[in-house]
């Protein structure tokens, strides 16, 4: 029974750190007019971009291009979203604000929790942004309000997912720049070779076998079910797969490394 409370506490104590860091990088978040005008301003220029100067090239069958495009745009501006988790982790080492947490009374892991969800809250910003610019040039949810909700949260989750591939990237690199660099090396071919932009069947057929089992893929196939219709439940158990597998590997990887980084 002691165990048991001393488990209890120890979790409450970490979801207490966790939202206290949180808070604080929130705070960076609005006491930097640049980065908000930012975070605004791009998820705006890709939708009105991709679809403009896609669109009139590429033909979908049984729907337009910006219903086809809009899930594949947000699944794609979220995981750049979270390469600010690896990125931040990365500066806050830099100028020694982790140590300075070291020396607190606090959960340790709540550093990369609390840094995560903050990237995450941040990221439902962004996709409530280009849900707007989306319905302003004729996207429409075509599936009911439970899937569009889901189709919402699948698109946070996934991000989520990724954010700890980030943290991971930013405390095994040594400065900023390498942090940003090393997680666009990995997000490009992840986010073009996918059916994010384009149908699948239109690439090459070897492109084709890594595009169809590229958790990009299916996130966007699920995603894209859930908004406008189509068979939800296959592409949603693989993708969840992928990120089940994700968790596994990266969680351990990124709060290990980050103690020996700190």
């Amino acid at each position: 029974m002691t165990v048991l409370a001393s488990i209890c506490r120890q979790a409450v104590w970490t979801v207490t750190d966790t939202v206290v860091i949180a808070q604080r990088n929130l705070m960076r978040y609005l006491r930097a007019p640049d980065m908000v005008m930012f975070l605004t301003i791009q998820p705006i220029m890709f939708v009105l971009l991709f679809n403009y100067v896609f669109g009139g090239a590429i033909r979908v069958e049984g729907t337009s291009y910006i219903n086809f495009l809009l899930p594949g745009i947000i699944l794609q501006t979220v995981i750049f979203g979270a390469t600010q988790t690896g990125i931040g982790l990365r500066d806050d080492l830099t100028k020694g604000i982790i140590d300075r947490f070291r020396s607190l009374p606090m959960a340790r892991p709540a550093v990369l929790s609390g840094r995560i969800l903050a990237d995450t809250l941040a990221n439902v910003f962004v996709i409530a942004i280009m849900l707007v610019v989306g319905y302003a040039i004729g996207f429409r949810f075509s599936n009911g309000a439970a899937a569009a909700l889901g189709a919402v949260g699948f698109a946070v989750c996934f991000a989520m997912v990724f954010s700890w591939i980030s943290a991971f990237i930013g405390v095994s690199t040594r400065t900023v720049e390498a942090a940003q660099a090393a997680s666009f090396t990995w997000i490009f071919p992840l986010t073009f070779v996918s059916s994010a932009f384009v149908p699948v069947e239109s690439m090459p057929g070897w492109l084709q076998a890594f595009a169809k089992i590229n958790p990009m893929t299916l996130a966007v196939n699920s995603i894209r079910s859930m908004s406008i219709g189509g068979p939800i439940a296959e592409p949603t158990w693989q993708a969840a797969l992928w990120m089940a597998g994700i968790l596994a590997v990266f969680i351990p990887l990124a709060v290990g490394r980050y103690r020996r980084a700190a």
